[in-house]
């Protein structure tokens, strides 16, 4: 068990909290990040672990620690999920509880100020409880600190008063589980990382696994949806069931004002409508691609300069647009910045400049 020394190092210089995504993200229909419409998914949702798509391993390793925690009566350790948005954090934290049978409390990074905020919750929790913090990365480091004892030793010390009157206070918490998600595992703190005894990062979606969902969904939502039809979303989905989730949605709409069925044409052009292409690009991803083919000639080009260029956060950039390209080898991520990949050319239906070529040894190491 750490003792109270390890509780004040910090893992380095932290970068600020990410910005709010400008307007223009907010409205791209193949943003992984949740928005107000994105409340409809909550019916699409999987239920339990045998009805979660995908994630193999991820559900597999769950479900005997579940298991285990359940026939032993404890609370079961805690949980940090990681990885690109919109891949089922949230999802697998509500059938963690639900398979556990306890209560469920959610929260968020941002939303927690204090410490009398995070101290409200905690005292509110039932033994075995589970309490999900979104975006946990976001948390203020003073309630990181916070955190510690509650989460090792299952107390909350408290400051009451000021100044010389000052005093503090110990209070035993019952057992809890503290469900963490972040698409910034990076910029925790490493003793808080280290507090977590279950760490399981998400990957992207195959197409297949995107199938059933996308199939699962229109069957829920009553939609008449073809085989050929469910395959043309999943493929342009970008990995994400989220994305997968809101291009059905909008589908079902043009496929009920037009009247018409939902088969592979009437999907491609609802998809193409929305600009939406055969890979997934939306006009902000084709934009960001030429942006470094053509004003940087394939790269390579810093990613504040790419962010400047198209008025975009340096977060926006890494968060939401990037994972996806660079997954699909449409950009490379080098020592000397971003550069467009073989695909990415092909993509554009560009020629890469005479000379370009991607040297082995750019390759080597993250940029600086």
């Amino acid at each position: 068990m750490s003792g109270a020394g390890e509780r004040k190092p910090r893992g380095g210089p932290r970068r600020a909290a990410a910005p709010p995504a400008e307007a223009g993200t907010e409205e791209r229909i193949t943003s992984p990040d949740r928005t107000e419409e994105d409340a409809a998914e909550a019916t699409l949702r999987p239920q339990t672990l045998a009805d979660f798509t995908g994630q193999q391993a991820t559900r597999e390793n769950l479900a005997v620690f579940i298991q285990a925690a359940r026939d032993r009566g404890e609370a079961l350790d805690h949980v940090l999920l990681h990885g690109p948005p919109g891949l089922g954090k949230t999802t697998l934290a509500q059938i963690v509880a639900r398979e556990l049978g306890v209560g469920f409390r959610a929260t968020s990074g941002p939303i927690l100020q204090r410490a009398g905020d995070l101290a409200a919750i905690l005292t509110n929790l039932q033994p075995r409880d589970v309490l999900f913090v979104d975006e946990i990365h976001r948390l203020q480091p003073a309630l990181e600190e916070t955190l510690y004892p509650a989460m090792e030793d299952f107390q909350l010390d408290l400051i009451i008063g000021e100044g010389p009157a000052a005093r503090t206070v110990r209070i035993d918490l019952p057992p809890f589980t503290l469900v963490g998600a972040t698409t910034r595992s990076g910029l925790l703190a490493q003793p808080l990382r280290d507090r977590f005894g279950i760490p399981l990062r998400l990957q992207f979606y195959t197409p297949e696994e995107l199938l059933r969902i996308v199939t699962r969904g229109a069957f829920k939502l009553g939609f008449a949806l073809s085989e050929e039809g469910a395959w043309e979303i999943a493929r342009r989905s970008r990995g994400t069931p989220r994305i997968a989730g809101r291009l059905l949605r909008r589908v079902r709409d043009f496929a009920a004002v037009g009247g018409v069925a939902a088969d592979r044409t009437m999907v491609d052009g609802a998809l193409t409508r929305l600009e939406v292409d055969a890979k997934g690009l939306d006009a902000m991803d084709r934009r960001y691609l030429r942006r470094i083919a053509v004003h940087h000639n394939g790269g390579p080009v810093g990613v504040e300069t790419l962010a400047a260029a198209l008025a975009e956060s340096r977060d926006t950039l890494e968060d939401v647009i990037e994972p996806y390209l660079i997954q699909e080898g449409l950009v490379l991520r080098t020592p000397r910045g971003r550069m467009l990949g073989v695909t990415g050319w092909q993509h554009l239906g560009l020629s890469p400049p005479a000379g370009f070529a991607i040297q082995p040894d750019l390759l080597a190491g993250g940029e600086s």
